[in-house]
């Protein structure tokens, strides 16, 4: 049996009586990738806070890597090997790509404290590998960010993320802003992760996306998650059907 990378039980988030998230419980395999669908405001994006600690969570239990964690902030997952790649990219528009990749966790040649020189020919070469490694194509590693196209900046974003995550990459609308060609791009990214064993939990409202890049579907709708299916044994309608509310498959189903 393939070992669980990640386990929620019972989670759940509430902002005073607004019921963000509800009881959800959810388990991503070893080299698995899992798309997270529904609405605007049925929990997507609340569900991915409280796994990377961006919030916290009002109860329930998160296992990561075969142990129970309770990460006081992103860092505190990233440390663990988890990697999230949000919508707001957490990208310096002045700093080059190397500079980026390495944003917070800068390789040193020499160690002064405030005046510590950057060992920049070692970051520009794993910067190179990583970005060979992930199939990601920039043109100029010197070019600034805020110079680059927006699928060029999500490349950098998830090259980061990929160079870095050893055990599990979360992606939150990745191609939500991006043209035909960018997002073929990013698809095709992570269809290296896949290849690569790398476990991925894909946020998206992109359903021929979906269909075309993962194992497994969850479905939130109003907070729950409501279904769980295998990509072969489900369609575009079955999925739109939960969402919508038209289907159930659980207790968890029954909103009040």
């Amino acid at each position: 049996m393939s070992n669980i990378v990640l386990k929620t039980e019972g989670l759940t988030k509430h902002y005073g009586g607004v019921h963000a998230l509800e009881n959800a419980d959810f388990e991503l395999l070893e080299g698995e990738h899992v798309a997270i669908v529904g609405d605007n405001g049925a929990g997507k994006s609340t569900f991915v806070r409280q796994i990377t600690g961006v919030e916290t969570r009002t109860r329930g239990k998160i296992s990561f890597d075969g142990r129970e964690v309770e990460f006081a902030g992103p860092l505190d997952a990233r440390e663990a090997g988890m990697e999230c790649v949000f919508q707001n990219l957490a990208l310096a528009d002045d700093l080059d790509v190397p500079s980026n990749l390495f944003l917070g966790r800068e390789k040193i040649r020499f160690n002064l404290g405030p005046f510590s020189v950057l060992d920049r020919r070692a970051m520009r070469q794993a910067t190179e590998e990583g970005l060979k490694r992930t199939g990601v194509k920039i043109p100029n590693l010197d070019n600034p960010i805020r110079n680059m196209s927006g699928g060029q900046r999500q490349c950098v974003a998830i090259a980061r993320s990929a160079s870095f995550a050893r055990k599990l990459i979360i992606m939150d609308e990745p191609t939500a802003a991006l043209g035909v060609q960018e997002t073929a791009q990013v698809e095709e990214i992570i269809r290296t992760l896949k290849a690569q064993n790398i476990p991925l939990i894909l946020v998206s409202h992109n359903l021929r996306q979906v269909f075309d890049l993962v194992d497994r579907i969850v479905v939130f709708r109003r907070g729950h998650i409501v279904a769980s299916l295998k990509r072969e044994e489900t369609d575009g309608n079955d999925i739109v059907s939960y969402i919508t509310g038209v289907k159930t498959q659980n207790e968890a189903a029954a909103y009040i």
